[in-house]
């Protein structure tokens, strides 16, 4: 009896730390983002159950936050070796990133886990590294008011640029506080020069970058500042220029002072929120009379990568790989009016404005140069500094691009 006691106390024992072995064993692995806000409550965290459900030994804590404050934790985490294992990214951040030793190559992960990586249709790189796959990629086509363009004359949307020109003239009427286009180029906060100037350049073709260096004096830049000198000339864009922002000009679209704004996809949904009577239209973005190519658009994502201090890499990995599946990424593309960027995720076309989206990106190109370019919130900044000068008659469009590629030099 003794020895038969004896053994079933050394089962309970080796139970007990079987249990204790394998809640030490367990893998915990921070997130951090700042998506969970702007996805309705309670979807991201779901996802990250759904995960930990699939991968028992893994949990994830998500660290979210808004834009602004995500990107101010990311630079503290990098400076002092604390990122998160899993970091939600923007593409103007990670060159400086991956400089620093803050985010690792996704080369060496994707390759150890055997993950085919031709379902994913781009990933972001630097130095020939690939450091950030952007999970889903909001494009910034343009918007139409159609009564305003409809009480204006105008009754096809514009495909070239003296076609938009011609259509923000008739748009205009300065007694309503009316006007034909909006263009937000704050130096505070200056995406409006990668959203709303250089998209003018990619819609055509163009390149502000030639092997990866500054090349803003080539014709198309110049071609470009004139063409948007003209169109302030003319009186089309709204006032204020200097002083607007991002939110600035969608709030000007949504409450009908303007008739035309190039802006992300995602915006679509907070014009409907405002007004579910606006009745607006979607576009490629107007190219240079002659180019036939494939238009430009300019994009932003939620772009994902790994910390380079993370003892967890391999786990990292397996939450993205997640991530990136055409369920879960098809899902997050939905609840986002985003573009998802595994190439067997079919988005939900059933809203005619995402299908209309869907349609221009299939037939464009996604192209942001500013994506893994170093500083590329100063370099935006560099060139609108530029422009304001430009703008208030200090200087021709030739001499603006060749003080930016002087700037933009000195950062590269």
């Amino acid at each position: 009896m003794k020895f038969r006691s004896v053994t079933l106390l050394g089962a309970a024992t080796a139970a007990l730390m079987l249990s204790v072995g394998g809640a030490a064993a367990q893998t915990n692995i921070e997130f951090i983002q700042w998506w969970e806000p702007e996805l309705p409550p309670g979807f991201l965290r779901g996802i990250m159950d759904d995960f930990e459900a699939a991968n028992p030994d893994i949990k994830v804590t998500l660290i979210s936050g808004p834009f602004a404050t995500t990107r101010d934790q990311v630079a503290v985490g990098a400076a002092s070796g604390t990122l998160s294992d899993v970091v939600g990214l923007d593409g103007a951040w990670v060159n400086s990133l991956y400089q620093q030793g803050a985010i690792t190559s996704l080369d060496a992960l994707i390759e150890g886990a055997g993950y085919d990586a031709s379902q994913v249709s781009t990933m972001v790189s630097v130095d020939g590294t690939n450091v950030m796959i952007p999970l889903v990629s909001g494009v910034y086509p343009l918007f139409i008011n159609l009564d305003i363009a409809e009480a204006a004359g105008v009754t096809e949307i514009p495909s070239t640029r003296t076609e938009f020109a011609e259509a923000a003239k008739k748009m205009t009427d300065p007694s309503k506080n009316q006007y034909g286009w909006v263009l937000p180029l704050s130096l505070q906060t200056a995406n409006g020069v990668q959203n709303d100037v250089m998209s003018w350049l990619w819609a055509s073709g163009g390149h502000m970058l030639a092997d990866g260096k500054p090349n803003l004096e080539n014709e198309g830049v110049v071609d470009t500042l004139n063409f948007l000198s003209e169109l302030n000339q003319a009186g089309v864009i709204s006032p204020g220029i200097f002083a607007k922002s991002e939110q600035d000009k969608v709030e000007e679209f949504a409450s009908g002072r303007v008739g035309m704004m190039i802006s992300a996809f995602v915006h679509a949904n907070l014009i409907r929120e405002r007004d579910p009577n606006l009745r607006f239209a979607l576009a490629a973005l107007p190219a240079v009379e002659g180019y036939e190519g494939r238009r430009g658009l300019a994009f932003a994502s939620w772009g994902i990568g790994v910390s380079e201090g993370s003892e967890n890499k391999e786990e990292a990995w397996k939450l993205i790989e997640y991530l990136l599946t055409p369920e879960i990424n098809a899902r997050i593309a939905a609840q986002t009016n985003m573009v998802p960027v595994n190439v067997n995720a079919t988005p939900d076309l059933s809203d005619p404005v995402v299908a209309s989206t869907f349609e221009i990106v299939q037939s464009g190109s996604l192209i942001n140069e500013f994506v893994g370019a170093p500083v590329a919130e100063e370099l935006m900044r560099d060139f609108g500094i530029e422009m304001q000068k430009q703008f208030e008659g200090g200087q021709a469009a030739a001499e603006a691009a060749a003080n930016a590629q002087k700037a933009w030099l000195a950062r590269f």
